[in-house]
């Protein structure tokens, strides 16, 4: 913007700038992140929060849980499942259902309770439907219908809401809440 010709330089106040009054604001101000910027490339580093989810046999729940949260949080948390009184396999419409959502657990097998808790959790996430006591753990309860002998319909409506549950945590985990 060039003045106006009737303006002189004398007429011009000290803090105005070409008679506009000055924008309040940072004296100093930092320059903007730009993702090539040092701060955008290396962001704060979170920690990974160890998380196990549990249900009864590790053939179904904790495992579609474990799928999903391996594939979507797992630059957030590391993830184990188990249960209370484990199968001898997965239920083969657990594998189904996850395939459909190009989830694949084949390398999975179930787990008890007492492998898994040889290492420290963050958190415990139980499916079981039955109270387990874990002082020295972080107990949450997702209330999700156990699927074993029901229908593909039943299967795909558990692997619906697990997948929305595991989703809500770990979005509440990258913005550091812990449920």
């Amino acid at each position: 913007m060039v003045p106006p010709d009737d303006i002189k330089p004398e007429d011009v106040k000290p803090g105005y700038r070409g008679n506009r009054y000055r924008l309040g604001g940072d004296r100093n101000p930092t320059p903007p992140q730009t993702e090539s910027s040092p701060a955008a490339m290396n962001p704060a580093p979170q920690s990974k929060k160890r998380v196990l989810f549990l249900c009864i046999g590790n053939s179904c729940r904790s495992q579609m849980a474990e799928a999903f949260a391996l594939a979507y949080g797992s630059d957030i948390m590391t993830v184990e499942s188990a249960g209370l009184s484990p199968a001898t396999m997965i239920a083969p419409l657990t594998k189904q259902v996850l395939a459909e959502r190009n989830l694949n657990i084949d390398t999975h097998f179930p787990k008890g309770l007492e492998v898994a808790l040889g290492e420290p959790f963050d958190l415990v996430v139980n499916m079981s439907g039955y109270p387990v006591n874990l002082p020295h753990y972080r107990v949450i309860t997702w209330p999700v219908r156990d699927p074993i002998g029901q229908s593909e319909a039943v299967y795909r409506q558990v692997v619906q809401q697990i997948e929305s549950l595991v989703m809500g945590l770990i979005l509440n985990l990258r913005s550091g809440r812990m449920p």
